[in-house]
């Protein structure tokens, strides 16, 4: 998988328990629950969608691999927290 890179900008993102080390991470949007509490709404900020590394498939196809943490996602969902980030995880 070849992986492309447009932006050397980073941000540190809050780590979870479950992070042993801090790991360079890009901030690209975030993840809260809908007013109705029947959905979940991920809001991802354009201009640092287009800062992701990316990675294609044998097939050609380009993906943007992102992630929200487990355990905020179960705290958002359950209502404990309002809101948790969705990142990109930088290689160093």
């Amino acid at each position: 998988m070849a992986k492309t890179s447009k932006n050397d900008s980073t941000q540190m993102n809050e780590q979870t328990p479950e992070a042993s080390s801090m790991t360079p991470s890009l901030l690209v949007g975030y993840v809260r629950r809908s007013n109705a509490g029947g959905a979940i709404k991920l809001s991802i900020n354009s201009h640092a969608f287009g800062d992701c590394e990316t990675y294609a498939t044998s097939d050609g196809q380009t993906y943007v691999p992102l992630v929200i943490s487990l355990a905020a996602l179960r705290k958002v969902i359950d209502g404990a927290r309002s809101v948790t980030t969705v990142s990109q995880l930088l290689s160093e």
